[in-house]
């Protein structure tokens, strides 16, 4: 495995921070979605994907997948989720219909909280690793009427990580979402 330091490239580590509030279909969250640009740069495709997992893992953020995002809005009520982008690109809608539409690229790092809903739009060849704190499971909601209040009592008793996805133990959510 490449040290961090020989795949990173952008030493710029502050995230986009994106706030959403609860519209009534989505619960969004306190605690706001971060957005790191161009977070790795020298692997892209297969390699990309494989060192997002060994990097993720390393941070304890695991249970991995690779795929793509839902073409549908939907939320996870018992997790937080880090989405890695390793090829392509997306325009995503973060926060529900009335959120906000991102491009995501290869290199980008999503790391979105409890109750935040977000789907794809529109892609071209994308690539995602996705994990979760702890290796936690995740539900699947999509905003539809009888799942609150208990997606909300779900959502205000999953912990903050211990550890961010992309810097670990140093900055990251664990200084944002104090």
């Amino acid at each position: 495995m490449l040290a961090t330091k020989q795949i990173m490239t952008n030493n710029n580590t502050e995230p986009e921070v994106l706030y959403f509030k609860d519209d009534g279909s989505m619960p969004n969250s306190k605690y706001p979605l971060l957005l790191y640009r161009n977070a790795f740069s020298k692997k892209r495709g297969d390699s990309g994907a494989e060192w997002l997992e060994q990097h993720f893992r390393g941070n304890n953020w695991s249970n991995s997948w690779r795929n793509g995002i839902f073409t549908f809005h939907h939320y996870h009520s018992i997790t937080h989720e880090a989405l890695g982008i390793y090829s392509g690109s997306a325009l995503v809608h973060l926060g529900g219909e009335s959120g906000t539409k991102v491009t995501v690229r290869a290199g980008d790092i999503i790391v979105i909280p409890a109750g935040v809903g977000h789907k794809k739009l529109e892609s071209e060849d994308l690539g995602v690793v996705g994990a979760y704190p702890g290796g936690m499971m995740y539900d699947l909601m999509r905003g539809n009427k009888g799942e609150r209040p208990q997606t909300d009592e779900n959502i205000a008793s999953v912990p903050i990580p211990e550890q961010d996805p992309l810097l670990g133990k140093n900055n990251g959510l664990l200084n944002i979402w104090k």
